[in-house]
């Protein structure tokens, strides 16, 4: 006897409907009475993943400030680069000018003008000299002023501050220990560079210019202050710590941040999450940075030279306030990037746009009969690889380069946009069949 088969079928639609009914009845209880609740499981995860994300933006600074003190201290280069250019601040060849002019006329063995007089005649050269002797000295003294600031304003002077500078660093580990030695001392609540160097040129030059006297002046090691704070102490065991710290913060950092995005259960929207608040603890740095000057200023004493302290810190500085400035312009760049390929209605109007754009560049290649051929259809076959590949290489690029600045941040990301925009360009899918048309033959008709 034969089924009825459009009952059965009818049956079982009705069923399916009712299924359906029952759902969306459910759904809407559901949604009258609270969200529907995430499952532990999601809970537990998205709580680890906002941890991790956490860990990440409050170690970035933490991590600018160990590469900057592991490359301080470790690096010979990288000191001299940041110590160097302070011989060429005309506020701290002003400050070493009249340091070393001071110490020198301390030195400078007046009495001995009168060794090669008879001594009938010493006495009424003695009282001579006493008359005139505030008039002597200030001419003297201006004399001697003059070619130290000659000298300071040589490059002679660039090579001895570089020499001195260079033995420093050998120094310097001992220094941030807290223990003194070679040209850079610790004494008491201040950072000292042994000037003596400068002193034995300027004698020589002193000699040079008519002055035998100065030959007399007994070898002087005077000290030029580079840092001085009573929260000095504290300072150098942050310094000592973060030293041997080195790239670990920074790799602890990368992958606090990389476990986070992991587990999200919204990935792309963890990852503009973490580059923003990467970005934004490198710029609590910053900020800070600019804060502590102003208070460490304000603290010092009044004898020291202002201005050359405003020099020293920002000199001294200038490499971490760069890495400050990279790791803002990188997190604000991966964040855009992160947002772009997001489902939003403006980023999918910025994509339209792009390829708009770019397939009105390539409709007009076309007619000018430039066609990529198969390198486009091997291009539009793999595109999603390769522009991934152009990614990673950019990526590597920037953990590899030794000091990326923020020139090279931007010149990685234009050439990384330049690279997918030629990929757009050279996209093209190969001719397949029209529909209706078997392989080889005419089209068939409806």
């Amino acid at each position: 006897m034969p089924t009825d088969q459009p009952g059965d079928e009818l049956a079982e639609l009705r069923a399916r409907l009712s299924a359906v009914e029952a759902q969306e009845a459910q759904l809407a209880r559901q949604l009258a009475t609270g969200p529907v609740p995430r499952p532990p499981r999601h809970r537990a995860r998205s709580f680890l993943a906002a941890l991790l994300i956490v860990l990440a933006c409050v170690l970035t600074p933490l991590s600018a400030l160990a590469l900057w003190a592991r490359s301080e201290i470790s690096d010979t280069d990288r000191y001299l680069a940041t110590m160097v250019p302070l011989a060429r601040d005309p506020r701290v060849k002003a400050a070493v000018t009249d340091r070393v002019t001071a110490e020198i006329m301390k030195k400078l063995p007046l009495d001995s003008l009168l060794d090669g007089i008879a001594p009938d005649d010493k006495p009424r050269l003695g009282a001579l000299l006493g008359g005139i002797g505030q008039a002597l000295d200030s001419g003297l003294g201006g004399f001697v002023h003059t070619q130290v600031a000659r000298f300071v304003d040589s490059e002679a002077f660039v090579t001895v501050w570089t020499d001195v500078n260079r033995d420093a660093h050998a120094a310097v580990e001992k220094m941030v220990t807290g223990q003194g030695g070679g040209a850079v001392e610790v004494h008491d609540d201040t950072v000292v560079l042994d000037l003596a160097p400068v002193i034995a040129r300027v004698k020589t030059a002193l000699v040079d210019q008519g002055l035998p006297l100065a030959s007399r002046i007994p070898e002087i090691h005077t000290s030029y202050p580079l840092v001085q704070s009573d929260a000095l102490p504290e300072v150098r065991t942050t310094l000592r710590v973060l030293d041997l710290a080195g790239f670990w913060v920074p790799v602890l950092a990368g992958a606090c941040a990389l476990g986070g995005v992991l587990l999200a259960a919204r990935r792309r929207r963890a990852v503009v999450a973490t580059a923003l608040g990467m970005a934004g603890g490198a710029l609590l740095l910053g900020i800070g940075l600019s804060v502590f000057r102003a208070v460490y200023l304000d603290r010092l004493p009044a004898d020291v030279d202002q201005a050359a302290a405003e020099a020293v810190y920002d000199t001294l500085v200038r490499y971490l306030r760069s890495a400050v400035r990279v790791t803002v312009t990188l997190g604000l760049l991966v964040a855009l990037g992160a947002w772009v390929i997001g489902g939003g209605r403006w980023a999918r109007t910025v994509r339209g746009g792009w390829r708009a754009g770019l397939g009105s560049v390539r409709r007009v290649a076309g007619r000018a009969g430039l066609r990529p051929g198969p390198v486009g259809r091997f291009i539009h076959r793999w595109k999603a690889a390769l522009g991934w590949s152009a990614v990673a290489l950019a990526a590597s690029a920037f953990v590899l380069w030794s000091h990326p600045t923020v020139l090279v941040t931007l010149c990685l990301a234009l050439g990384l946009v330049a690279v997918l925009a030629v990929l757009e360009l050279l996209d093209e899918p190969g001719r397949g069949r029209e529909p209706g048309r078997p392989e080889g033959g005419a089209a068939v008709s409806p």
